[in-house]
């Protein structure tokens, strides 16, 4: 009797260590789960990194890196004596318009990419210091006449002039195979040593232009202009054109029959878009100088992608823009060369279109 007594116990007290051992087992399971449901709860609810993507406001290509450098615009000379120039490729926005005489001077503009070197660098006019202060850009020349310094400090713009650190080595060279005044150039690496020192910001979150969608590229319409041939002056020769490179899909620059290239690499200047704008041009004084009207708005042609379109020019808060039943039209995102062109003898005369 006994010993049946102690087997039932022995039992009993095994079948208790077993539920034990089960429910202890159940529950280091159930707490596993537990633990990893509360797991994959905190990743999907924390929350999830993101790499911000800008686009440059003169250009708008898009980018992972930041895009506050603000923009430097910068006079390059144009006379035969100073090409090839160096840096016009990495130019954001060209401007090109007639200074004395009949030879065309440029403002470049600089914010997505900067060149170690830019120029020759040459004087300042009125018309391009107006330009460079509607995109607040920091104004570069070599030179002006007093009144036009006298409007730059008035104004209160914000530049660097190269007669102040001619040949100083920190901020303009003197390169000694070519004649001045074809051979100044402006050292990029001491824009901000210099512009520091005198106070001047050199960052800044700068208004996007307007930009086409890959869609609306996708469904461009207009003439067939494959081919653009501007005529400023025929003696002197002063003649710039545009060839379309289909493979490319830009536009290859020329000025008087040979091609637009970097000095020291031979690499071609290329432009996403052409603008062409008439406005009025006066000579004001015996030197030649002239006053430009770029308030008025106007005729202008805009040439992408090989092709036309005939649209008007307006300036919105400092800018020449395309506008076309009074609303915008976009650039396509890339390099924009704009080329200004006198009312007398119009757009039409001045400039020819093929394919």
């Amino acid at each position: 009797m006994r010993k049946c007594l102690a087997i039932m116990l022995l039992l009993s007290w095994l079948l208790v260590a077993c539920n034990s051992g089960e429910k202890q087992e159940q529950s280091d399971v159930e707490k596993n789960h537990n633990d990893e449901e509360q797991n994959n709860s905190e990743q999907v609810e924390s929350p999830q990194i993101v790499d911000s993507v800008n686009r440059y406001p003169l250009t708008g290509i898009s980018t992972e890196e930041a895009v506050n450098q603000r923009t430097v615009g910068v006079m390059m000379n144009n006379h035969q004596s100073a090409r090839p120039q160096t840096g016009l490729s990495q130019a954001d926005i060209v401007f090109e318009i007639l200074a004395e005489g009949m030879i065309t001077r440029f403002l470049a503009l600089y914010q997505s990419e900067m060149p170690d070197t830019i120029g020759p660098v040459r004087s300042a006019r009125e018309y391009y210091v107006e330009l460079a202060n509607g995109y607040d850009a920091l104004y570069m020349y070599h030179g002006a006449a007093d009144f036009i310094n006298e409007l730059i400090a008035n104004r209160g713009i914000e530049f660097l002039n190269g007669s102040t650190y001619d040949n100083d080595g920190v901020l303009f060279k003197r390169d000694t195979t070519r004649k001045a005044p074809h051979n100044s150039y402006l050292l990029v690496d001491g824009i901000d040593k210099i512009a520091g020192s005198k106070g001047y910001k050199l960052t800044e979150e700068s208004e996007l232009l307007e930009f086409l969608s890959d869609n609306q590229i996708a469904e461009l319409s207009g003439e067939q202009a494959n081919h653009v041939e501007i005529v400023y002056s025929t003696k002197p020769m002063e003649i710039v054109e545009f060839e379309y490179d289909g493979s490319r899909e830009t536009y290859m620059r020329y000025n008087d029959r040979e091609q637009t290239v970097e000095r020291e690499t031979g690499e071609p200047v290329q432009v996403d878009n052409v603008f062409i704008v008439e406005t009025y041009h006066e000579v004001i004084d015996d030197a030649g100088r002239r006053s430009i009207d770029l308030k008025s708005g106007g005729n202008a042609y805009l040439l992408q992608k090989g092709k036309l379109q005939r649209v008007k020019w307006e300036n919105r808060d400092g800018r020449i823009v395309p506008v076309l039943n009074n609303q915008l039209v976009g650039f396509v995102p890339g390099k924009t060369w704009i080329n200004v062109v006198p009312t007398n003898p119009g757009i039409q005369q001045s400039v020819t279109i093929s394919n």
